[in-house]
């Protein structure tokens, strides 16, 4: 599948408005284009973030998608976005455990890695890293996100409520450590969301 993300942030009073846009007008104008698969909108209330991600069945339904949404985007992210950022990525493993159900967490890795390592990175992903990710307590999906020209990716790690998320700092970092020297790759940042919807249909 292919993915894109929408990053925003802005002022915390406001994103419930965001989040309420989306949820509505975002949903219906994703849902009526061809290849769609699903989306997700997550939240830093406390910071005043935002990410919203879309799943595409290929390349080409994510691009012809983004002609519409790009014209629709800012009306609806507005009062809160005050910054913005749209980023394209290639899913290259997309994991699901169980169903990820309401008021979950999302915990974000991003990485950086020389593009030629790509392949080295989703081979050590599927073997060393889902199965340590899998012992998490409440872990719903993870999936790897892969941009192959830039060298940059991200980790998401979906679990079932906020309390398995905070619950999992710890052995996922060990998990982190180990795949990161394993793949070659560098973490640049890492981040949590609160889960306000997620809905993809398989890969």
């Amino acid at each position: 599948m292919f993915v894109r993300t929408v990053y925003s942030t802005g002022d915390p009073s406001k994103i419930d408005a965001a989040v309420r846009a989306l949820n509505a007008q975002g949903r219906d104008l994703l849902e009526d284009r061809p290849g769609y698969r699903g989306s997700g909108i997550f939240v830093d209330r406390t910071l005043g973030k935002l990410l919203a991600v879309s799943w595409w069945t290929t390349e080409d339904a994510r691009r012809n998608s983004d002609e519409v949404m790009r014209e629709r985007r800012g009306p609806m992210l507005e009062p809160f976005a005050a910054t913005t950022l749209v980023e394209n990525y290639e899913a290259v493993v997309f994991h699901r455990i169980r169903p990820p159900g309401a008021h979950g967490g999302l915990r974000l890795t991003r990485l950086e890695f020389d593009p030629m390592d790509t392949d080295l990175l989703a081979e050590t992903f599927r073997a060393s890293v889902v199965p340590g990710l899998e012992a998490l307590a409440g872990l719903a999906r993870t999936s790897l996100l892969v941009d192959r020209e830039r060298g940059r990716g991200m980790v998401g790690a979906l679990f079932a409520d906020l309390a398995s998320l905070a619950g999992s700092r710890g052995a996922q970092a060990a998990v982190r450590h180990e795949g990161a020297a394993k793949a070659h790759v560098a973490v640049t940042a890492l981040e949590e969301f609160e889960t306000v919807f997620t809905d993809v249909r398989g890969e």
